[in-house]
């Protein structure tokens, strides 16, 4: 069956757009209980942005650590909960920060018209109610979460996102101003998680024309951005990331991503490392799987003096091995995409435990 996705219905892109986020909001002021929840990225506590938010006395504020872990079932059910205990249902949440804060606001805006906890709707299409209106306003760029249909979180038994149509951004902001902050390896960790996406979308047999012609203009933006004459972190290259990660985000909607991500899973659910960087942790050491990818790869990580640690699985436990590569053989979907319908047959635990063991 082919896919059938929704898209964000509005987007406002360029610099000085932040300032158009209180007539944005303003529109939805009526619904629910007549007040916005803004989820922002702890980083801007205390820094101009705050003082920037076009906050009421009305609306809700909340500053999110999202360091060292990632999103979790318990984190959203928690926050649902305590809002909805204090003032109610939102007229609209905004997200503003990195990824992990884009999936916090999805997630959080499904689950205030979905009853229970959020670890029973892990999966496609499971919710049964469309969320609140819901806002993303990225910081960083590279994750494509501002695009995805998709917000992941962890829960007591796996890492898996909240995946449905209605997830989508029904708005996002992209100010490249924004991210003109971020630090040198986030900087970098983020973008290498657009050119993920698009090496595992483009190389596997559900990519197509529409998936290709996203990820061909992300990748022609990643180079420019990383291996360019003009390559670093300029203002014209915060640009081209904000609209390679869209772009980026978009290419693997329509198709799918793959043994990174599914080792990324691992890494992340076990061993807690952040996204982006354990997807270039598993990404160096699978040339066999991915060989121009990480060959250009290698040049990018070269090119920005970048320091990847290896010899890793030297101080991790075989059960440690074990359960890594348990959550990421269950994510049959990227299996089946990077290696075919009979992965099966050529993919085992045990063949996952060894491609842990290359880090």
């Amino acid at each position: 069956m082919h896919k059938n996705f929704k898209g964000i219905e509005k987007t406002v892109f360029g610099r000085g757009s932040f300032s158009q986020l209180g007539s944005i909001v303003d529109e939805q002021r009526g619904e629910n209980d007549r007040f916005v929840l803004y989820l922002v990225d702890n980083y801007f506590k205390g820094k101009k942005l705050e003082g920037r938010l076009p906050a009421t006395k009305e609306d809700i504020v909340r500053f999110i650590d999202v360091d060292p872990e990632e999103p979790t079932t318990k984190q959203i059910d928690d926050l649902r909960d305590s809002v909805k205990n204090t003032k109610g249902t939102p007229a609209a949440v905004v997200g503003i920060g990195g990824g992990s804060i884009m999936d916090i606001a999805k997630a959080v805006s499904l689950m205030f018209t979905n009853e229970g906890s959020s670890v029973k709707y892990q999966g496609l299409n499971l919710i049964k109610n469309p969320g609140i209106y819901h806002i993303g306003v990225p910081t960083i760029s590279g994750t494509g979460a501002e695009v995805s249909m998709t917000a992941v979180l962890t829960g007591p038994e796996k890492k898996l996102g909240l995946k449905c149509e209605w997830t989508v951004f029904n708005q996002v902001v992209l100010d490249p101003d924004l991210i003109a902050s971020v630090p040198r390896d986030k900087w970098f960790y983020t973008g290498m998680d657009t050119y993920i996406h698009c090496i595992e979308s483009r190389d596997g047999i559900l990519n197509n024309a529409y998936s290709t012609a996203f990820g061909d203009q992300s990748l022609a933006l990643c180079r420019d951005i990383y291996l360019g004459d003009h390559s670093g972190q300029t203002p014209e290259n915060d640009e081209k990331l904000m609209v390679a990660s869209l772009m980026g985000g978009l290419s693997l909607t329509y198709s799918e991503v793959g043994i990174v991500h599914a080792m990324s899973y691992g890494l992340s659910k076990i061993l807690g490392e952040k996204h982006c960087y354990a997807n270039c942790l598993a990404f160096q050491h699978l040339a066999d799987y991915y060989p121009e990818g990480v060959k250009e790869f290698s040049e990018m990580v070269r090119k920005h003096n970048i320091t990847l640690p290896k010899g890793l699985s030297k101080n991790w436990s075989e059960d440690t091995i074990t359960a890594m590569a348990n959550v990421a053989i269950r994510l049959e979907h990227m299996w089946n995409h990077a290696i075919g319908t009979d992965w099966k047959t050529k993919i085992s635990v045990d063949t996952v435990k060894d491609l842990f063991r290359r880090l």
